[in-house]
């Protein structure tokens, strides 16, 4: 693999190549890397612009490395990039004596006599004292050699890319590419210890999930007071336990086709782990012990895992007054309680629908930092219009339910009427 000078080399490397060439052919003739402008600075009176205008990925190496990472992130293999190089060459010099295609000529043999740039004409480069800004390239080390192939290339396209790119006159110009360059990432990545033996263990009635709804119904919320039915295939076991996010829960009843999971009536210890958002819920039932394991610990086998949402509940909601910012202005925050312990990293936002029927408003808010795990969170309200609004609360995705006024006879029948907040 090379490291970041590699493009460069490469450029560095064609450039002292079609220079030896064309200055035994041409007396004066020199090889700039300069950007051929309209005003001609930089280019050569007689010689050769050497300007690499695009580099594109590899397509044979574009998808070589797409599997470098493991599911949690770290590193199987340091990150690589397979780069094609695309120059083009601009020949100067007196058109009388044909010194513009004389040049071309000479250019042209020398890329044809290298067609690989070998690891001795990279070493030439990168130890040649003009080139010092190179010193540390490992281009040398690439196990695939970068190749030089001619690049078709009409008036048409030599005119969009004149300009569009450098917007200069016309010039005998000759085109082609250089690939792979293989540019490898810094990040170092980890090896695994090798297996030291390969065990098989049979799991032949291992439970299996197809359904996890509410007993409230199918379309109801899942929220911490719910009951879950787990419906599937081979659930019974007398110590089964049902695994949320990082709980580990207790059933109450397990049959075959179904485990029946009361979350409101659980100790307080098992429900405290629980996280409002999509939560991940597997069934474990623990087997025999294991004669290699350790004294004490046991061998589980669980189910498939199966994605909810369990939606946090508003315990309650106050205004307050906080301390005034750095500016000396006062602010009014919304401390909301809920009934799920809301994490450090959670994300948590405040939904506020006013409740009116003239051009109701209607507030989006991000919650306060916090340093600790807690049933409160805050947002600042400070610029938010005065009136009464409903409340919402989400965090990771997961909504807070509203209540519904199902009383037949009352005016907001079928209507939102909590939980809501009075501001101003």
């Amino acid at each position: 693999m090379s490291n970041h000078l590699a493009i460069a080399t490469v450029t560095a490397t064609l450039q002292r190549i079609i220079k030896a060439a064309t200055q035994q052919d041409i007396a004066g003739a020199s090889v700039t890397t300069v950007r051929p402008n309209a005003s001609g600075s930089g280019t050569p009176e007689t010689g050769v612009n050497l300007y690499l205008y695009q580099a594109a990925p590899n397509p044979a190496w574009r998808n070589a490395d797409l599997r470098n990472r493991r599911p949690k992130g770290e590193l199987i293999k340091q990150a690589q990039a397979g780069l094609d190089l695309y120059y083009i060459m601009t020949f100067y010099g007196n058109e009388t004596q044909l010194e513009p295609q004389r040049l071309l000529g000479s250019a042209v043999r020398a890329v044809v006599d290298h067609p690989i740039l070998t690891a001795e004409l990279i070493e030439e480069t990168i130890k040649d004292p003009a080139y010092n800004f190179l010193a540390g390239c490992t281009l040398d080390q690439q196990v695939d050699r970068v190749t030089i192939v001619p690049t078709m290339m009409d008036t048409e396209e030599l005119s969009k890319i004149r300009s569009a790119f450098f917007q200069s006159q016309h010039g005998l110009s000759f085109a082609f590419q250089g690939g792979a360059v293989l540019i490898e990432g810094n990040k170092g990545s980890g090896r695994a210890l090798p297996v030291r033996r390969i065990a098989t263990y049979s799991t032949p009635n291992q439970p299996m999930i197809s359904q996890v709804v509410s007993q409230a119904g199918t379309a109801e919320p899942i929220v911490a007071t719910s009951s879950l039915m787990i419906r599937g295939t081979q659930l019974h076991n007398a110590s089964a336990t049902i695994k949320i996010g990082d709980a580990k829960l207790t059933p109450q009843q397990v049959t075959q086709q179904e485990i029946q999971l009361n979350l409101s009536s659980l100790p307080k210890a098992e429900v405290l782990p629980l996280r409002a958002g999509v939560q991940s819920l597997q069934v474990l039932h623990p087997t025999l012990k294991h004669p290699k394991l350790e004294p004490g610990s046991e061998y589980v086998f669980g189910s498939n895992v199966v994605p909810f949402v369990l939606c946090p509940t508003i315990q309650g909601v106050e205004i307050e007054q906080i301390e005034p910012d750095s500016d000396g202005l006062d602010c009014t925050q919304l401390r909301v309680e809920v009934d799920l312990m809301v994490g450090v990293k959670q994300r948590v936002l405040l939904f506020l629908n006013e409740r009116s029927h003239d051009n109701p408003a209607a507030y989006i808010l991000a919650a306060r930092s916090r340093l600790e795990d807690s049933y409160f969170v805050s947002f600042p309200i400070s610029d938010v219009k005065a009136g009464e609004y409903l409340v919402r609360v989400q965090i990771d995705g997961a909504e807070s339910p509203l209540e519904v006024d199902t009383y037949p006879n009352s005016e907001t029948n079928q209507q939102y009427i909590r939980p809501t907040v009075a501001i101003g």
